[in-house]
């Protein structure tokens, strides 16, 4: 549903050096993706062509990494959310997250410290996929040790 984060993670690079002008552009654009450059030039106020180089040395350095559309999961038909805990073995990350990313209902996958090794955000029609999906889908991948599912009842706002 979302370009995802961390696709280079581990690769060492360090992150181009920002200035005050780079975090507003990047605030704006996190705020309204599809603004005009005319429009964001005018409310930075600087030039239009800044606003292109700028917009661009962001895309082409991996500060901006794409261009998402935020979606309602209820009204997209995704009325149940959760949270699910896997425990996998070591080291089965790599191999593991490129396939838990081809999975529609998965998200966010996140690598993290504590009883569980990955967390992943998941969104399902209603309790039934939800069962299918934990029990068919993450506890038969042979690198899953364990699971824990934890239902959200509601969520608090969503950062731009």
């Amino acid at each position: 549903m979302a370009s995802r984060p961390g696709d280079d993670a581990g690769s060492g690079t360090q992150p181009p050096p920002l200035d005050d002008v780079d975090r507003a552009i990047v605030a704006v654009l996190r705020e309204d993706g599809r603004i005009s450059m005319r429009a964001l030039s005018a409310r930075l106020h600087i030039s239009r062509a800044g606003a292109y180089l700028r917009v661009q040395r962001l895309e082409e350095t991996g500060v901006i990494t794409g261009y998402t559309a935020r979606v309602d999961p209820l009204r997209y038909g995704y009325g149940l959310s959760a949270y699910v805990h896997l425990t996998i073995a070591q080291p089965a990350w790599k191999p593991l997250r490129a396939r838990l990313m081809t999975i529609p209902e998965v998200e966010h996958a996140a690598l993290v410290s504590g009883d569980a090794d990955i967390v992943l955000l998941v969104r399902t029609r209603d309790i039934a996929a939800l069962r299918e999906l934990v029990l068919n889908s993450f506890q038969s991948m042979p690198e899953a040790r364990s699971t824990q599912t934890v239902l959200i009842f509601d969520e608090l706002g969503r950062a731009p």
